[in-house]
């Protein structure tokens, strides 16, 4: 596959790099642990395992894995949140490899990997079919490609759907894309030998109310936090209250406390 960069994907990618560097995503993480857990759990990873996280974030998957014996690598396009798990693995005395990088670029050799996983990560590269391909790239034949994708009509599909409402997205295929089966299934035609893909529902909790979480999002979420500077002043309070419309609406939390429940797809692929 042609992997060439454009100039104007070079600015793009710049920008989504900055975008993920603004706030600090560590702290949106901690409400998806549960999540991260159960999926890691499936996965039935044996001590050893040599597992890449793709955009690993503040290491939530990695750290589960590197808890079971697996021998882990982590890679992100932003910095901040490489220094984040960095600090994670280090307090936890977890000997985990975490670098700086690209997931349509990833710097490692064929067929490296005995699990390559993702979740609620390599979905935001805006190439799917380079992702796709790297993802199959890097891990060894037999091995598991394994993601969990926000789907476009569940919870987190919506409010990336809201903030399309106030700003244009970015110039590259929606995310959510990933979440759709059929588009699933095309992204790995021809580069696996089996693919499982399973409806599943993730548990966003915080331990306070919905109007605490929108200004978290404010603060820490990339995303959240690009929009409120792109966007009009005027249009603050706007945006402010459809977001806590959304979580309010969304909330089955009845003892002051937010819980959300997000549908997303596992997507289990083997080489």
């Amino acid at each position: 596959m042609n992997t060439a960069i454009s100039p104007e994907m070079e600015t793009l990618k710049t920008k989504l790099k900055t975008t993920w560097e603004a706030g600090d995503f560590a702290e949106i993480a901690k409400g998806i642990e549960t999540t991260a857990e159960a999926f890691v759990e499936r996965l039935n990873i044996e001590p050893g395992t040599k597992v890449l996280d793709v955009a690993c974030g503040s290491g939530n998957l990695a750290i589960i894995a590197a808890k079971k014996g697996a021998e882990v690598t982590g890679i992100d396009i932003a910095e901040n949140l490489i220094d984040a798990a960095k600090r994670r693995a280090a307090a936890e005395g977890l000997e985990i490899k975490f670098e700086q990088g690209d997931a349509e670029a990833m710097p490692y050799a064929e067929d490296s990997f005995d699990l390559v996983m993702t979740m609620f990560g390599a979905m935001f590269a805006p190439r799917p079919a380079v992702t796709a391909s790297e993802l199959v790239r890097v891990c060894k034949p037999g091995g598991r490609i394994a993601m969990a994708n926000w789907t476009p009509t569940g919870f987190a599909g919506q409010m990336f759907k809201l903030s399309t409402k106030y700003l244009p997205p970015p110039d590259m295929p929606p995310p959510v894309l990933w979440g759709v089966p059929d588009e699933v299934r095309a992204r790995f035609d021809g580069r696996v030998t089996d693919l499982q893909i399973t409806p599943r529902m993730a548990d966003m909790q915080f331990d306070f109310p919905p109007e605490d979480v929108v200004a978290l999002f404010k603060k820490y979420f990339g995303p959240t936090v690009m929009a409120f500077k792109a966007l009009d002043p005027s249009r603050h309070q706007e945006l402010t209250d459809d977001m806590l419309s959304l979580w309010n609406e969304n909330n089955i939390s009845t003892d002051g406390k937010t819980h959300a429940k997000g549908e997303y797809l596992e997507v289990i692929a083997t080489k």
